[in-house]
């Protein structure tokens, strides 16, 4: 049975898999406002179930995903 913390991270890894799918179909512009917030939207969602099953590596991962998204995001704001 997955927990509810399982299944906010399997939404996110789906967001991911989805948006890379299509980038790779040039459906989405990476430097575009969605490539960034649902890269930002993906950090939130796999981090919430990190949060109940730790691993550091992955949590890292997610942090410096959390902040380049961040950052993507003011460039495009600021574009």
């Amino acid at each position: 049975m997955l927990s509810i913390p399982d299944l906010i991270g399997f939404v996110g890894v789906a967001l991911l898999i989805g948006t890379y799918a299509l980038l790779q179909l040039d459906r989405i512009d990476p430097k575009g406002f969605w490539y960034s917030f649902n890269n930002m939207m993906v950090a939130i969602l796999v981090t919430v179930s990190l949060v109940y099953t730790p691993n550091l590596a992955s949590l890292v991962i997610e942090f410096f995903w959390f902040i380049i998204s961040v950052f993507g995001l003011w460039k495009f704001y600021t574009r």
